[in-house]
């Protein structure tokens, strides 16, 4: 091998959530691991520097403020906006200690070699960054996504934020317009409504959380419109005309102008392989700009694999835990495990909480899957009673035999929650759904009174049907008496 090119066991492209964890675990199996960041400030990933990290940060200041001003009802008077700028300091301060162990010198400490620069291929193995050249036996695509940005006439004038910049901000924004509704659009725009901002929320779609159940999604638009927040849906904004002024229109009425004093965007994000010349290596990408994916992660050069966002699926942190397991189980077994988002599971941090785990409605119908829907509230739950938050929500999703089968296990395929705390309540309802375990395993279980997580336990005992052979020895034993 010529002397200037450097071999190793693994290369990988980015140092976010994907990239640190097949990084880590490389190095501690004793193999040669190069890893790639543009900046030292960029390792961590979008996770830690500018989204789950300081948004749950962010989320947790806004609920401490929040909680201070509903405590009125107990005597305790709470008014005026929050400092942003202490907010900020603490955000900072929670990344500050994450960041002792995602940093180069850390992970050097482990083992790992670190560049840090802007890397290209040089051949179907071979990365050239800072001048040399590296050869792995595997490589792995882990670079990240970004924001999309909002493209329409006038943006150039206003001062708009996303999730990489509004960490910025050391002032609270009197009017704040948020565009999107999904996760991190309501995420920011719940926060700072209760840090004391007057925020307006414009989405395109017909309601908030689209990926949710129309039923779930329903109870957050109540409570945040309850705490003051200007939701409109079905609108877009057309256009900016001044810094301050944005003009909306809704899909079925007249446009009409909003006043604001800045902005935060949230309308999705968007992958790019910019610099990397993946032609040089054999990786073909698509029309819309993505790389070509088997159901192994795998793309057209066997010795390139994909993981985290850059796999344009579902960007989550956790969902780059599930890429770097199946990349690593598939890495050291001869046989190969398939990409499967089955049992994948999310929470929206609001408060109360939206938490998704397993497959929705519409993917039960689409596979022609025989399931029953079961719902029930919070209303009269007792601990919802006494901790003054009884319009929670329970949804799931029941498989239905073909025949009831006395003591037939029936499994659950899905469901969501929306509650405070909901995202801790389903990790039992997540473990019965990824394991295959039966409604039983509830319907057994004694839980502590009064443990929220009783809710669980309700909604299968109000659906639990008793079989027609126990009800037979139950008439058999009365009878007896």
């Amino acid at each position: 091998m010529p002397e200037n090119i450097a071999e190793v066991d693994l290369i990988v492209l980015g140092a976010g959530s994907a990239g640190l964890g097949l990084a880590l675990f490389m190095a501690r199996a004793d193999l040669r691991v190069l890893l790639i960041d543009r900046t030292a400030e960029d390792v961590g990933g979008d996770c830690l520097n500018h989204g789950c990290v300081p948004s749950k940060a962010l989320l947790h200041a806004a609920r401490q403020v929040h909680q201070a001003r509903q405590a009125a009802r107990f005597g305790l008077q709470v008014s005026g906006p929050a400092d942003m700028a202490k907010v900020m300091d603490y955000v900072r301060s929670c990344q500050a200690i994450i960041r002792r162990h995602e940093n180069p010198d850390y992970l050097r400490d482990q083992g790992i070699t670190v560049e840090i620069g802007h890397p290209r291929f040089v051949g179907p193995q071979e990365v050239e960054i800072n001048g040399r050249t590296w050869r792995g036996r595997k490589l792995v695509v882990a670079t990240g996504s970004r924001p999309r940005p909002l493209q329409v006439p006038g943006a150039e004038l206003v001062r708009l934020y996303d999730n990489q910049h509004v960490w910025d901000l050391r002032e609270l924004p009197a009017r704040l317009l948020v565009v999107g509704g999904g996760p991190n659009g309501v995420e920011l725009a719940q926060a700072l409504q209760r840090l004391g901002s007057q925020v307006t929320l414009v989405h395109h779609g017909p309601r908030l959380l689209e990926h949710e159940d129309a039923t779930i999604s329903q109870v957050l638009e109540e409570r945040l419109r309850t705490e003051g927040l200007t939701l409109h849906f079905n609108a877009e904004v057309v256009r900016f005309s001044s810094p301050t002024h944005a003009r909306i229109k809704p899909a079925e009425d007249a446009e009409f102008g909003l006043d604001f004093d800045c902005g935060y965007v949230a309308i999705g994000r968007e992958v790019s392989f910019e610099g990397l010349d993946l032609d040089r290596a054999g990786v073909e990408v698509d029309a819309q700009g993505h790389i070509r994916l088997d159901e192994h992660l795998g793309t057209t050069n066997p010795a390139v694999f994909v993981a985290g966002d850059a796999a344009n699926s579902l960007k989550f942190s956790h969902g780059a835990e599930l890429h770097v397991r199946l990349l690593l189980f598939n890495f050291f077994s001869p046989l190969k495990k398939k990409l499967s988002y089955d049992h994948f599971s999310w929470v929206t941090f609001t408060d109360p909480e939206v938490a998704h785990f397993g497959l929705d409605e519409p993917e039960l119908q689409k596979r022609g899957l025989r399931y029953e829907r079961w719902e029930t509230d919070f209303r009269d739950d007792d601990r919802a009673v006494v901790d003054g938050h009884r319009d929670g929500r329970l949804l799931l999703f029941i498989e239905q035999p073909l025949l009831p089968i006395p003591g037939q296990q029936r499994r659950i395929l899905g469901g969501a929650m929306v509650a405070p705390h909901a995202g801790e309540l389903v990790q039992e309802l997540i473990l019965a759904n990824s394991s295959g375990l039966g409604i039983s395993a509830i319907f057994d279980k004694v839980y502590p009174y009064p443990v929220a997580a009783r809710i669980n336990q309700k909604l299968i005992v109000d659906h639990q049907q008793i079989t027609p052979l126990l009800q037979l020895g139950l008439d058999v034993a009365y009878k007896l008496q």
